[in-house]
C-alpha cells in the first residue's frame, strides 16, 4: 500500500513536525512494511518565497495524488490548519483515506479565537477524515470534547534513542549548566527564563544557560545585555543537530518554562541524553515530566522557576536520579521505534476500514 506523508520538509524546515518527518522518512522498517513517500508541503523561508512554494506544491500534489491509498497529513494552528484544509477537502472528494496528525501546541488557543462560522468549517474538517493524531491522552480528551469525533487516537512523540548516547554525561560534571531548546519568546516562557536566571545568579553567580533557537533573537539579546548577563546567557541561535548534540553534553538540565505546548521534542531530546527537565504543568507536559525525573510548575512562576534552578544547581543527588530515570523512561515509553510500531498499527486499521 502506498502512503504519502504531507508536512513540512525534514531537511528545509525546523520544529516537532519536520522532526517528526523525518523520523518516519528514516525508518527502514516502517519504510519496508509501506510504500511511503514524503510530500514537502511546507519550507522555511520568507514570506514571499513560501507563498509561491506553498502554492506550487499543492499544484504538484494535485498531479501525483491518484496513486496513493492512504494519506498522513502533519497539521499545525492558523495558517498551517488552513493550507493542509485544501489537502483534505481535494482528497475526500476523490474518496481518499486521510488522517491528521495535530501538532500545534497552540492548537485549541487558535481554535477559540475563531469566529463560529471557522469553528464550524473547523470541526468538519476533523470529523471528514478517517482518523486523527493527537500528541497526548490530554489533547485526545480536549479533541473529542471539542470538536464531537470519537476516530481520535494518540501517538506520543518519540526519540531515536542511540543518536543521543554521545550526550550522556554525569550531570554534576555540569551540575550549573542550562539549556533552553526552542524558539524565542512569551510563548515558550524565555522572558519568565531571564528573570529566574536574574534572581538565581545573585546566589550562583557561576550559573550558565545556553538559549538555542530562533524567533525573538535580537530583542532578547538586547535584555541580556540590559541586565548584564551576558557571563550567564549564550545565546546561540537556531542549531543544527550536530551543534545541538554539543550544547546537550555541556549542560545538565533542559528548562522550557512554556506557555502552550504539545509534547515537545526539546524535553524528549532532552531526556533521551539523561538531562533534568525542568517545565511547566501545560499539553502533555505533566504526562512525561513526574517528580522522579524533573520538576514542574506553573506558566508564569517565575519564583517557582528560580527555586527549581536554584534546585539543580544545589541538589547532585537529585540530579543523578533524574538522569537515569530519564534515560529509562525514554528507553521504554518514547523511544522512536514505539512511536512507529504504534503508528503502522493506525495506518493498517485506516487502510483497512478498522
Amino acid at each position: 500500500m502506498k502512503i504519502l506523508v504531507i508536512g513540512p520538509s525534514p531537511n528545509k524546515s525546523k520544529g516537532g513536525m519536520a522532526t517528526v518527518i523525518g523520523g518516519i522518512q528514516k525508518d527502514d522498517s516502517l519504510n519496508h512494511k509501506f510504500d511511503i513517500d514524503i510530500f514537502e508541503s511546507y519550507i522555511d523561508a520568507n514570506k514571499i518565497v513560501k507563498f509561491f512554494y506553498s502554492l506550487w506544491a499543492y499544484l504538484k500534489f494535485r498531479k501525483v495524488y491518484d496513486k496513493y491509498d492512504l494519506f498522513h497529513i502533519h497539521m499545525a494552528s492558523y495558517g498551517s490548519t488552513f493550507r493542509k484544509a485544501k489537502y483534505v477537502h481535494f482528497l475526500k472528494k476523490h474518496n481518499k483515506k486521510v488522517i491528521i496528525h495535530i501538532h500545534g501546541a497552540s492548537f485549541m488557543v487558535f481554535y477559540k479565537k475563531q469566529s463560529e462560522e471557522k469553528k464550524r468549517y473547523i470541526r468538519d474538517l476533523l470529523n471528514s477524515v478517517e482518523m486523527v493524531i493527537a500528541l497526548s491522552d490530554k489533547w485526545q480528551e480536549t479533541f473529542r470534547k471539542e470538536f464531537g469525533i470519537e476516530n481520535c487516537v494518540v501517538l506520543n512523540n518519540g526519540i531515536d534513542t542511540d543518536i543521543y548516547l554521545d550526550a550522556i554525561v554525569e550531570p554534576e560534571k555540569f551540575q550549573k549548566c542550562f539549556l533552553f531548546l526552542g524558539r524565542l519568546g512569551q510563548r515558550k516562557g524565555t522572558y519568565d527564563l531571564v528573570n529566574a536566571i536574574e534572581r538565581v545568579v545573585k546566589v550562583i553567580p557561576d550559573l550558565k544557560c545556553y538559549f538555542a533557537g530562533d524567533g525573538e533573537v535580537n530583542k532578547f539579546r538586547k535584555i541580556v545585555y540590559e541586565r548584564k548577563l551576558e557571563k550567564n546567557i549564550e545565546i546561540v541561535g537556531w542549531v543544527d543537530f550536530d551543534r545541538k548534540i554539543e550544547l546537550l553534553k555541556k549542560v545538565s538540565t533542559v528548562v522550557l518554562p512554556s506557555y502552550n505546548e504539545g509534547l515537545p521534542m526539546a524535553i524528549l531530546e532532552g531526556m533521551a541524553c539523561g538531562k533534568a527537565i525542568i517545565s511547566t504543568a501545560v499539553g502533555a507536559i505533566p504526562e512525561v515530566v513526574k517528580s522522579e525525573n524533573g520538576i514542574i510548575i506553573e506558566p508564569g512562576d517565575i519564583e517557582g522557576l528560580e527555586k527549581a534552578l536554584l534546585r539543580c544547581c544545589q541538589d547532585s543527588n537529585m540530579m543523578g536520579k533524574m538522569s537515569k530515570e530519564n534515560i529509562e523512561k525514554i528507553s521504554t515509553s518514547f523511544s522512536i521505534k514505539k512511536m512507529h510500531e504504534k503508528l503502522e498499527t493506525y495506518y493498517n486499521q485506516v487502510l483497512k476500514g478498522v
